[in-house]
């Protein structure tokens, strides 16, 4: 299936079921958290351990219940969640689970869902774990300066 055709049929599906006053288009959180299963939770009913917070998130937002990771490993299923493409479609070495070092595996040339929201005036931002490589795997990556490609050739401002 064309990428940017399935980035815009989840927009599409996504969007209108949010609330935002009208001509205002509402704010996207996409939490994308290793390790956190179903029922770790409060506002899926988990108690062990408090989570008022991502609660409050829950309660006054959408929640996806019925998402599925394709892959029990990060990289691959931070891919697909960017580009809208089966990982297992894609070679190896793109979806493997990368060293800190690795190459970028996603095509700049390509839309990704940061670079599908911002071409609609939404700002996009990262923090914490990338995991989908970082520079050109032709020249050593210097994490004091500007990584790149990274990040912000693939729609991330």
């Amino acid at each position: 299936m064309n990428p940017l055709r399935s980035l815009s049929l989840v927009a599409a599906l996504a969007l209108p079921g949010l609330a935002a006053p009208a001509g205002r288009p509402p704010n996207i959180i996409l939490i994308v958290a290793d390790d956190l299963g179903y029922g770790d939770l409060g506002c899926y009913g988990a108690t062990a351990i408090p989570t008022p917070q991502l609660d409050r998130l829950a309660r006054e937002g959408l929640r996806f219940t019925h998402a599925y990771a394709p892959s029990a490993t990060c990289t691959p299923s931070r891919y697909a969640l960017m580009t809208g493409e089966y990982p297992w479609r894609q070679p190896p070495k793109k979806t493997a689970i990368l060293d800190g070092d690795a190459p970028l595996a996603l095509d700049p040339a390509r839309p990704t869902l940061a670079s599908f929201l911002r071409s609609r005036g939404y700002a996009t931002g990262l923090v914490g774990k990338w995991h989908l490589g970082i520079g050109d795997g032709a020249t050593a990556v210097d994490f004091n300066g500007r990584l790149r490609p990274g990040p912000l050739e693939v729609g991330f401002q």
